[in-house]
């Protein structure tokens, strides 16, 4: 194992554990077919049920398959260890999870489906990312493009209720969670 340390950096804690987890709770929900996911997901349902609680957390967990994860990680990796580089492990680990509860928040009470994976972070981190960039109070063109590419590309499959199975109104609060945590940062 020392050989490993030498030539490889655990360089992004919060990050590099979040997608191990991840990555081995799909192998795990590979191997029970898709039960373990089932259970973590995020349900519409009774608010007095604990778990309901629990799974606002453990829904960002678990992912529907391996292009769901792959797709989300690509973006995770890339820019989550600049953010938490940028503002510390326990700041990004803090965020990553109010992004998670209050993304399940707004799903429980505006939405007719659940909620599975961890789109709300990947959003949440796009948007972040390009918050970074402002300096003496000017907006950054990157900040515009990306709301133009992703959220408005969002809002409007929200607003036209496209039925692909993914759940655009998550994307939409964790781009808003990015704004809202980019400028409070600030």
């Amino acid at each position: 194992m020392t050989n490993l340390n030498k030539y490889f950096s655990y360089n992004s804690k919060v990050i590099l554990s979040f997608f191990f987890i991840c990555l081995v709770l799909l192998i795990i929900d590979y191997l029970t077919m898709h039960k373990l996911s089932d259970f973590l997901a995020l349900k519409k349902g009774s608010i007095f049920n604990p778990l309901t609680y629990l799974r606002m957390v453990t829904n960002s967990f678990v992912s529907k398959d391996w292009n769901h994860f792959r797709s989300n990680f690509v973006y995770i990796l890339l820019l989550g260890p600049m953010l938490e580089e940028k503002y510390g492990s326990i700041a990004i680990l803090k965020i990553m999870l109010l992004t998670s509860v209050i993304s399940s928040i707004v799903i429980l009470l505006f939405s007719k489906r659940g909620a599975l994976g961890a789109s709300d972070i990947t959003f949440m981190m796009i948007v972040l990312s390009s918050i970074v960039n402002i300096q003496g109070g000017k907006i950054p063109i990157t900040l515009v493009l990306i709301v133009l590419f992703y959220v408005v590309d969002e809002i409007i499959k929200e607003l036209l209720h496209i039925n692909d199975n993914i759940s655009h109104l998550s994307h939409l609060v964790g781009a808003a969670c990015g704004f809202i945590f980019g400028f409070y940062l600030l």
